[in-house]
């Protein structure tokens, strides 16, 4: 900004570009106090605006470079940057809801207020793109206003340096389309200016109509201009809402024109008069003078008051849950006429002492140093010029991957920002997991997620960077599209352990065999790869056939053989535990091909550690840790929401562990808080888990 040597403080130019006028002001802070050092006015001479949107930006533009060149002329300093606010006339809000948990408590930091606050606007940001219907309007987040904080669940003022092992926000965030600015940036810049810092019009005149120390009392303010009535709400310390109605001054005015058939530049001239004199004479365009009664005009314009004050209050219940408001408090022009705030009180159902015109009672901390009345025409303007002392925010155009992005700039922009404004793919940023494998194991559903991929390669301006790094304007930002990894892939070896094995009885001696493994009710090899649905069963028996198999003993018919001391045929059933007798004579009681002694000899030698190689880590239901010798790294298998899942690599886990391995999605509010729990019992999560143990997490719902 422009700073002279004879003002105590930054010079800052503001401009209220309005549906009538543009009113310029120029000034500095000082203290606790804002010295208005100029300010001009200026109408415009046709009706280049409407509805608080620039129609013709040429005449905006020229309108704007005269009050340019009066204020330079007062304060004998050229001008070159500028404030602006854009009217509430398409101004769309959201409100989002983010926590955020920290595992463990935690000392909070700038850093991660902005990371939080940063969520919520996203949250908003998506959910405001799901509630667009104008598919062909682009929009833009001009800004947010932060409702409150919450530190484990209560709400908090500032969490800064607080220690917290949650935290929380209700935000409100805000969009205009594009046009509207564009429009805004291009009539300012033709005249010679670059802005500054941008803002809202509800913004800027509830930062002078209602000071921070009466917003915990439940309050709206109107601003009531030309093309539209823009409200802001206050509770709780916090600004709670935003909205607007589209009528306002300039409804009474047509009114006024069509009864008295004169164009719309005089039927103002009439407005203004008919509260200060009894009569008013004007010309009308058959160029006959003419004459009406005050009274008439009030009583021509009073079905219009009526309809914007019954209007404005249904809005005002609207933003405020359903119920009236304290108090309100009514700026601008529009807000001087007659009956307004009587017809505001009576539709809100509050004493009309408690709707009033804020003017010089809110301006105690504004001087000027020119001979100006302090008047609610006022409010908005100098509200701008302060708001450049709260935001700081502008536009700022980035190359992002070629294409020229321009981004609402909050002093606190990162390759992120970039990236959603450009409409580059969320899931392009971050790496993305393969397919994962689905399957049963002995009747319950298993999940194998398939090997994470690379991130997205970030280069600021050449240099290596990440999403946080921050960005200023001109910045050439590429991206990489992050990749998938691997698909799952899995065998049978890894979902069995080497431990188990199945113990028999055989002619006396002890013998043990792995277990069996059936694919889709086919037996299977342990290097078997799983296939997406495959039901597999781990056997807890050996069909008898298939343990003469493995005995190498052929099952032909010539044995007389018994299971638990009952004779068996091929398919008999054999379970942990039982006795196997194979025994020496046939079946017509000739004598066996081989002795008894041939038989156990094949027995003993059976009987040796003879395992089926799986060689894979333990992730099988109820399977043990797996340790290598040499590093003793663990693998373990517990219950998630009653569903196995493998944690590896580490010699020792923890809770917090298991996000990694699982889709819980922290950034999405999904009810009012998380549940963990380990074991049936409230979870820390810096505690230690082990093999086998249940886990649930889920959101609480509100």
């Amino acid at each position: 900004m422009t700073e002279k040597n004879s003002y105590m403080g930054q010079l800052v130019f503001g401009l209220d570009i309005g549906t009538r006028s543009i009113v310029g002001t120029v000034g500095y802070k000082e203290d606790n106090r804002f010295v208005v050092v100029a300010q001009r006015v200026r109408e415009h001479e046709t009706r280049a605006m409407l509805d608080g949107q620039i129609h013709d930006i040429g005449k905006v533009s020229e309108t704007i470079r005269q009050v340019k060149e009066e204020l330079e002329e007062a304060i004998g300093r050229k001008l070159t940057d500028v404030c602006i606010a854009a009217a509430g006339r398409v101004l769309r809000t959201v409100n989002s809801h983010v926590e955020y948990p920290f595992g463990s408590d935690k000392e909070i930091a700038s850093e991660d207020i902005y990371a939080l606050t940063s969520s919520a606007v996203e949250k908003a940001y998506e959910e405001f793109l799901k509630q667009q219907t104008e598919e062909d309007m682009k929009f833009y987040c001009v800004g947010y206003s932060v409702v409150r904080f919450y530190l484990n669940g209560y709400p908090m003022g500032n969490l800064e340096g607080h220690k917290a092992r949650t935290v929380g926000v209700d935000l409100i965030a805000t969009f205009l389309p594009e046009d509207v600015v564009d429009g805004l940036y291009r009539a300012v810049e033709l005249a010679g200016l670059k802005v500054a810092n941008m803002t809202l019009e509800p913004i800027a005149a509830i930062q002078v109509a209602i000071p921070e120390r009466f917003r915990m009392l439940n309050i709206a303010l109107i601003d009531v201009g030309a093309g539209t009535s823009d409200i802001s709400i206050t509770n709780d310390g916090c600004i709670i809402a935003y909205g607007m109605i589209p009528i306002a001054g300039d409804a009474l005015t047509e009114v006024i024109a069509r009864h008295c058939l004169v164009d719309f530049a005089t039927a103002e001239k009439i407005k203004r008069q008919a509260g200060e004199t009894d009569e008013i004479t004007y010309e009308d365009i058959m160029f006959l003078p003419q004459k009406i009664k005050s009274k008439e005009v009030l009583s021509v314009t009073a079905p219009v008051v009526e309809d914007m004050a019954r209007q404005v209050a249904d809005k005002i219940k609207e933003l405020n849950g359903g119920k009236s408001v304290s108090a309100v408090f009514v700026v601008g022009g529009g807000g001087k006429l007659p009956g307004y705030t009587e017809a505001v009180a009576r539709d809100l159902d509050i004493v009309p002492e408690r709707v009033a015109l804020r003017g010089e009672e809110v301006m105690q901390q504004i001087v000027f140093e020119e001979d100006i009345a302090k008047d609610s025409l006022l409010v908005t303007p100098i509200g701008i010029c302060l708001n450049f002392y709260e935001q700081n925010n502008n536009f700022i155009f980035v190359s992002f991957n070629d294409r020229k992005v321009k981004i609402y700039d909050n002093n606190r922009l990162t390759v992120a920002d970039a990236a959603m404004q450009a409409g580059f793919p969320n899931d392009g940023l971050f790496p993305a997991r393969g397919k994962a494998l689905q399957f049963t194991v002995n009747g319950r559903q298993r999940i194998v997620r398939g090997e994470v991929g690379e991130a997205a390669v970030i280069s600021v301006n050449g240099q290596p960077a990440d999403i946080t790094t921050p960005i200023h304007e001109n910045d050439i930002i590429r991206v990489e599209h992050s990749t998938a990894g691997k698909r799952a892939e899995v065998q049978l070896s890894e979902l069995t352990d080497k431990e188990e094995s199945l113990f028999l009885q055989v002619n006396g001696s002890k013998v043990e065999l792995p277990r069996l493994i059936s694919v889709n009710e086919t037996f299977t090899t342990p290097d078997y790869s799983v296939a997406e649905g495959d039901m597999i069963e781990v056997l807890n028996y050996y069909p008898l056939q298939k343990l003469l198999q493995y005995m190498d003993l052929a099952a032909d018919g010539m044995r007389n053989i018994y299971v638990n001391h009952e004779l068996a045929d091929a398919d008999t059933k054999v379970y942990e535990n039982f006795t196997v007798e194979i025994a020496e004579g046939n079946v017509q009681g000739e004598s066996d091909i081989r002795g008894e002694s041939d038989v156990r000899e094949d027995v003993a030698a059976k009987a040796e550690p003879e395992r089926m190689s799986y060689g894979g880590e333990g992730i099988a239901d109820g399977t043990g840790e797996a340790a290598d010798n040499e590093n003793e790294i663990v693998t373990i298998v517990v219950l998630v929401n009653r569903q196995p899942v493998k944690l590896s690599g580490k010699s020792s886990y923890i809770y917090v562990d298991v996000f990694d391995q699982i889709d819980f999605d922290l950034s999405m509010q999904k009810g009012k808080s998380i549940i963990t729990k380990l074991n049936g019992r409230p979870a820390q999560y810096m505690e230690p888990i082990h093999d086998g143990d249940a886990i649930e997490i889920y959101w609480q719902e509100n």
